[in-house]
């Protein structure tokens, strides 16, 4: 029972941070339950790893339990170098377990806020539509922010904004929510968490200068040009770009 319930936090502890050395596990373990682990357990399964833990994505790197995705982008060294200094977010048990799901997140004010305006003002009230955008942009927040790849999501999914003061609003809330999300290489803080303990220059800015949302960077293939929104789509249907492979 122990060895489960072991199990379930190496694997939530790896989803939430990333990477996560055998010492870390055997405190935080050891700090939420009245069963005392030591790390010869750690080293055991360490040494005979079971497959539950590969068939939650995780993987082991020396000491460490780390998630398949850093191993698979060898981006072990750089995770570390990142988190050097960076305390460690430990939330209660209930919420840590919950990280064992590997779609998990957690559902903030900021991702309420972002969530209900595009409900209400892109959407028309498909609360699919919008939360099928908004699972993007958190995934985006969580792992690798760029400013272009939340725009080639707008694109993705149809989005079609009713103008430039639109995009900026959404763009403020989509911000907000990328300097509130919990990142691995915060060691599970949010940028934002960071700026306060530290002052480190952690937080994601709005640009100085308006976003501007110009035609999608579709190129059809037959002509070399971009394709735009209302242009004829590339997959010659006869129907408008938009309405037709834009969200496919």
């Amino acid at each position: 029972m122990i060895m489960n319930k072991l199990l379930d936090y190496i694997i939530s502890l790896t989803h939430l941070y990333g990477l996560v050395h055998k010492d870390k596990v055997v405190e935080i373990f050891n700090l939420q339950n009245k069963e005392k682990l030591d790390v010869i357990v750690l080293n055991d399964i360490m040494n005979n790893p079971p497959e539950d833990l590969a068939n939650n994505f995780v993987e082991i790197n020396g000491d460490y339990f780390v998630h398949e995705t850093i191993m698979e982008f060898d981006d072990f060294n750089e995770q570390l170098k990142h988190r050097k200094g960076k305390p460690f977010y430990i939330p209660g048990q209930e919420e840590l377990l919950k990280y064992k799901e590997e779609n998990y997140f957690e559902v903030n004010k900021q991702y309420q806020a972002l969530l209900s305006y595009v409900t209400k003002n892109i959407f028309d009230g498909n609360e699919f539509a919008a939360e099928m955008l908004c699972e993007d942009i958190q995934g985006i927040c969580q792992f690798d922010f760029s400013v272009q790849e939340i725009f080639e999501v707008f694109n993705t999914r149809g989005v079609d904004f009713k103008s430039e003061k639109q995009v900026n609003k959404v763009m403020q809330l989509v911000m907000e929510l990328a300097n509130n999300t919990r990142i691995w290489e915060n060691n599970g803080h949010t940028p934002n968490e960071i700026f306060e303990k530290f002052g480190k220059p952690n937080l994601r800015p709005l640009p100085a200068n308006p976003f501007e949302f110009n035609k999608a960077e579709i190129i059809d293939f037959r002509t070399g040009k971009k394709v735009g929104r209302n242009d004829p789509c590339p997959c010659g249907s006869g129907k408008k770009y938009k309405k037709c492979c834009l969200g496919k």
